[in-house]
């Protein structure tokens, strides 16, 4: 049998505001993580579960490092599986989160994520792809997070259609809809009136208004050369989840009405 032992790893840090107390329950509890990543279930103690909720696909596993306000870990053993190789042999996917205090009010979080496979291609394009999605989550939604809205629970809801295009033609769909050109420029959709903090690859993140959050807007490659479109929202306070309820529809029908053709093939008129 082949032995995992290509090294595979993810490495970053990231200067945040708050004390090492508001960063630690932002990144290590379940309610934290749910309000500017992915919604996360997390027993918090070393050797809990902890769930992250990925759509219609779940990665378990466990807390390995559990030390408040400092330093949080754990493993998910069905990364493989995940990116459709659950024969593979690999190790668990390992993750730490260290919080260090900085003068002047703020934090830096050191992440460091890593595996052993055997050296397959897809291997390092799961690891690949994994950083491209990471970085900018900490590196724009943690820090608007904890500058903003620290200790709150966010309404989420992530709304998805599926178009006939590549990502890149999605994406750009997107942000000719909005006329969005540059960053801290503003915006006015359906229920995504705010200002735009970050562009391009691999999601356009909007802030917005009221209730007050932040919208991910992202295309992700499928089958066949569709791709899924996708609005994730963040909102907070009390008329959040009502607001929630009244803007996905509106969301849905903005995504099925992007122009997602190939500008060769769009009729004289429009071009």
């Amino acid at each position: 049998m082949t032995t995992p032992d290509v090294p595979l790893r993810i490495e970053f840090a990231i200067e945040v505001p708050g004390t090492p107390e508001q960063v630690w329950a932002a990144i290590a509890t379940g309610a934290g993580i749910t309000s500017w990543f992915l919604p996360t279930d997390v027993d918090e103690h070393e050797g809990g579960a902890i769930v992250t909720h990925m759509g219609e696909t779940d990665s378990p596993g466990t807390v390995t490092g559990w030390e408040p306000p400092h330093r949080f870990a754990y493993e998910e053993p069905e990364w493989a599986a995940i990116g459709g190789h659950p024969d593979a042999v690999v190790t668990p996917l390992a993750s730490e989160f260290m919080v260090e205090a900085r003068s002047g009010g703020t934090c830096v979080v050191r992440v460091v994520s890593s595996a052993f496979g055997t050296g397959a291609d897809w291997e390092r394009e799961f690891i690949d792809e994994m950083q491209r999605y990471w970085v900018p989550f900490f590196e724009h939604q943690l820090r608007f997070y904890l500058a903003r809205f620290a200790g709150q629970e966010a309404t989420t809801r992530t709304v998805e259609v599926v178009l006939p295009a590549p990502p890149e033609r999605v994406q750009q769909a997107m942000a000719s809809s909005l006329g969005v050109t540059e960053v801290g420029q503003r915006v006015d959709g359906p229920g995504l009136r705010g200002q735009v903090e970050r562009t391009g690859d691999p999601y356009l993140l909007v802030s917005v208004d009221d209730p007050p959050g932040y919208l991910s807007l992202f295309a992700t490659a499928g089958d066949e050369g569709r791709t899924t479109a996708a609005i994730a929202a963040w909102l907070f306070g009390d008329d959040a989840p009502a607001f929630t309820e009244r803007a996905v529809p509106a969301w849905r029908a903005w995504l099925e009405s992007l122009d997602v053709r190939d500008q060769a093939d769009a009729p004289a008129a429009r071009r």
